[in-house]
């Protein structure tokens, strides 16, 4: 049996020699020195500290040695490693440091500019109120409906009781679209047949022809006139309508129907009254007043207390209403004898002027954001 090996020499060892040891750990401090951000002394770090750096492998050499030569090498190899240690952790404080610093200047946020250098965006009122104005019926049990806004003249006029001769369907009141004739030559607009709706009644026409009573409507929509635009005039504005055919129907229906929209759009203190008027589609037919919401009719008589809105009478016109004629019944082929109906219709454009205070109708159609974004955005 061998002896120990006593004489063995760790001078001899290559990995092991002092210079061997120096040149590793001037190697490892050179690369920290020269790592320029943290992931370039992240790659030094494997390199000068990992399993496998030279330093990590000559300190496994150690383990060869007799007891007696491992101290002096194990010293060697630990002060190397501890300064390579000391080193590494210096140079990443100086590049955490230059990070957090380049950081606080290339995301700093100014929180003295303004937060909503985006505008708001906003709905037009117009929008706004005529869905108000249908969700108030369809709460009621109404349905929506709509129509085309290029319609035919039958459906603009004959089918709603318009005589040949009734002015509405001259063209100085209506819009004819100009059109093709059977032989293909075009026709003059007053010949062709088609017209931009005048109101939104089509759609009721064309709702009675589509389905059987009952039948329970609100018809939003634009329609077209040969108005100039001034502070109370537009040739395109919007109407919405309602048609109600089902059997029994009064003008008591109405009455109640218009109070209820009139107390769900303007307080719960509103009332109305009809005055009697003329309109072909409707019979009886009258004219919707309601309350001046400004003065509640406290102006009238009252000449302490003028009222500009109502004109001290204390009633506002709203719009048109009546019991369905028998003859458009007949034209969309309904039966007059069985069922009833009532209809109204008023347009939106005076409504918002109502409820907002709006002077001129020309701000709504203009397209200034300084008139609608007031309005928000309410869905």
């Amino acid at each position: 049996m061998s002896a120990p090996n006593k004489s063995y020499d760790p001078v001899e060892v290559e990995a092991l020699k002092p210079e061997e040891i120096e040149r590793m750990r001037d190697e490892a401090l050179a690369a920290f020195a020269a790592a320029g951000d943290l992931d370039a002394l992240a790659h030094a770090k494997t390199a000068h500290t990992g399993g496998t750096s030279p330093l990590a492998l000559a300190n496994r050499e150690i383990g060869a040695l007799p007891p007696q030569a491992k101290a002096a090498a194990g010293k060697i190899v630990g002060q190397a490693r501890g300064i390579v240690s000391k080193a590494l952790a210096a140079r990443q404080t100086e590049l955490e440091a230059e990070r957090d610093a380049r950081v606080l200047v290339e995301e700093a946020v100014d929180v003295t500019l303004p937060y909503d250098r985006v505008p708001a965006g906003a709905r037009h009122p117009l929008t706004t109120l005529m869905e108000r104005v249908s969700d108030v019926f369809v709460s009621m049990g109404y349905e929506v409906a709509e129509g085309p806004e290029v319609e035919a003249e039958w459906f603009n006029f004959d089918a709603l009781n318009f005589v040949p001769d009734h002015p509405a369907r001259q063209m100085q009141d209506t819009f004819f679209v100009e059109g093709t004739s059977v032989d293909g030559k075009a026709t003059t607009g007053d010949e062709s047949g088609v017209v931009l709706r005048t109101h939104t009644s089509p759609v009721q026409a064309r709702t009675l022809i589509d389905r059987e009573p009952p039948v329970y409507v609100v018809c939003p929509g634009r329609v077209y006139r040969t108005d100039e635009l001034d502070a109370t005039h537009t040739p395109v504005f919007h109407q919405i309508e309602l048609l109600a055919v089902d059997e029994g129907l009064t003008m008591a229906d109405l009455k109640g129907t218009l109070d209820h929209m009139v107390q769900a759009l303007f307080g719960p203190d509103m009332k109305t009254r009809l005055r009697p008027n003329f309109f072909p589609f409707t019979e009886p037919s009258a004219e919707m007043d309601m309350l001046c919401y400004v003065c509640r009719g406290e102006s009238v008589g009252n000449p302490d207390r003028p009222c500009r809105t109502c004109g001290s009478e204390g009633w506002i016109e709203l719009g048109g209403c009546g019991m369905v004629n028998p003859k458009v019944l007949v034209a969309c082929g309904v039966d007059p004898e069985k069922y009833s109906g009532f209809a109204f219709g008023f347009g939106i454009e005076r409504m918002l002027m109502f409820r907002h205070n709006v002077d001129d109708m020309r701000n709504m159609v203009e397209g200034d954001v300084r008139f609608t974004r007031p309005f928000g955005m309410e869905i």
